[in-house]
């Protein structure tokens, strides 16, 4: 058991208790829990932004694919930046001025409450196995560092985790993102500085073996995932939630921009981590995750910064999941706004969870995980067309809905039943091309579905009506104060 590992464990996971119990005492309603009242500037916005975007299939997920495929496994992040940057100059400023409080609730306030309905579901479903994910990654990654079994460990942490986001919602996952931002930023850059120059034996045999494709990534995979990633990163549930705490436009504006290109930068050195060790540590010394490796070659105070560096990329995807699930359970399922009634979604859903991580249904988790390939094909070119047709043109909802649940279908199909042999013999060299059809079929159709104009007339009524829904949101949540106390 690794004694200074866990001591510094228990140190860095109290100031997140310190945080969360701080935090109670400024949710006076609904906003103040579920979007940090709206009040956050540029700085804490990039900074929670990035620590979101940073989990265990950015760090660990990303050196494996450098590792089996080479330097192409740079695409993933580098397209995610591009996504996010479009989002800068295109979205973000429309999608904050609209004032939506949950992804789902900008498809209620663009399309209508059966988009809201569809869109929740589909979120929520699919977050119970992102949780679950990370959560399956953070206790690989403890039993790591302390040398054994850490099942009884990662429970307690994800207990941890649990009791910050429900005491201060999303001002504690904020505030918690920020520590966390940069611990990562400190394990990861000086372990690359020390494995380049300390160990750096091999970086000429490295740098010449850095290429953009190879036969292991072609040009099909680029154009996928141009698409498949960077299209999640575009308008993306955990992207857009940020958005959603910016205090105006500007702020979520420049703060997509801002980190598109911390996204960049970041992406260069986890690739670059990834190609030391496929280049100086042969397959049959690895055991478990590449990235796992530098642990035993760095000095030890940087192992445990690495590791905690590494546990907090995890911690900071877990919690705005969380937050952001229960949330849109509460407001867009239920139709409630009651900070209590989002407190106890976060314990079940939290539970639930933690049950399939550590209950060895990993069946199950890869089915849950699974179902967020649906948001992709379905989701993003209808929302962003809802975004763009808002106050501008009516749209044909039963149309666009079709839209989404086709492009869906085409998710589903490329995710399971394409494991059916004969839809596997019926799609053929197809198959791989699923989610990219799925996209355009939900792209075409909810195209489709855009009609006439917008009269200045029905303009006006619109922006008043939504006036009306915004200060009676205030009124609710201002009602809430005590509850939320």
């Amino acid at each position: 058991m690794d004694t200074i590992f866990l001591a510094a464990l228990i140190i860095y996971l109290s100031l997140f208790i310190i945080l969360g119990i701080m935090d109670v005492k400024k949710v006076k309603n609904f906003s103040d829990f579920v979007v940090a009242g709206r009040s956050h500037g540029t700085v804490s916005v990039t900074m929670t932004l990035f620590a979101t975007i940073i989990g265990a299939s950015t760090t660990i997920g990303i050196c494996d694919t450098v590792y089996s495929i080479g330097f192409p496994g740079i695409w993933w992040l580098m397209f995610g930046a591009v996504g996010l940057i479009l989002q800068s100059f295109l979205l973000s400023e429309k999608v904050r001025g609209i004032g939506a409080v949950t992804l789902p609730d900008l498809a209620r306030k663009t399309v209508g409450p059966a988009a809201e309905m569809l869109l929740a579901l589909i979120i929520v479903i699919s977050w119970v196995g992102v949780i679950a994910g990370q959560l399956v990654a953070m206790k690989n990654l403890i039993s790591l560092a302390v040398g054994n079994d850490s099942t009884l460990i990662s429970i307690i942490v994800s207990v941890i985790i649990l009791l910050y986001t429900l005491t201060g919602g999303q001002r504690s996952v904020v505030r918690t993102d920020k520590i966390q931002f940069l611990v990562i930023i400190a394990g990861i850059v000086i372990s690359m500085i020390f494995l380049y120059t300390v160990k750096g034996d091999a970086n000429a045999e490295i740098f010449s073996n850095i290429e953009l494709l190879n036969k292991d990534y072609t040009p099909v995979n680029l154009f996928t995932q141009l698409f498949v990633i960077g299209g999640v990163y575009f308008i993306g549930p955990d992207i857009m939630s940020r958005n959603f705490i910016s205090k105006d436009k500007r702020t979520a504006r420049i703060s997509a921009l801002a980190g598109g290109i911390f996204l960049i930068i970041f992406s260069i050195i986890i690739t670059m981590i990834g190609m030391w060790i496929k280049v100086n540590v042969p397959a049959d010394q690895l055991s478990g995750s590449a990235l796992f490796y530098i642990r035993n070659v760095v000095p030890r105070p940087l192992s445990i910064l690495l590791i905690l560096g590494l546990l907090s990329a995890i911690l900071s995807s877990t919690d705005t999941c969380l937050i952001n699930a229960s949330s849109i359970f509460t407001k867009d399922i239920l139709k409630k706004e009651n900070v209590g009634l989002v407190r106890v979604t976060t314990l079940v859903i939290g539970i639930l969870a933690a049950l399939l991580a550590f209950g060895g249904r990993s069946d199950i988790m890869s089915l849950l995980t699974g179902a967020y390939s649906i948001y992709t094909p379905g989701v993003i070119f209808p929302l962003t067309v809802a975004i763009f047709c808002h106050n501008r043109r009516h749209l044909h909802k039963e149309i666009w809905l079709i839209g989404v649940i086709l492009g869906g279908m085409f998710g589903i199909t490329s995710t399971y039943l394409i494991k059916i042999p004969a839809v596997a013999e019926f799609f053929g060299k197809s198959a791989s091309y699923l989610s990219l059809m799925g996209m355009g079929v939900s792209l075409v159709i909810s195209l489709l579905s855009i009609r006439g104009k917008i009269s200045d007339a029905e303009d006006e009524t619109s922006n008043d009506t939504e006036d009306e829904i915004s200060d009676d949101t205030e009124a609710d949540t201002s009602t809430d104060s005590s509850e939320a106390k």
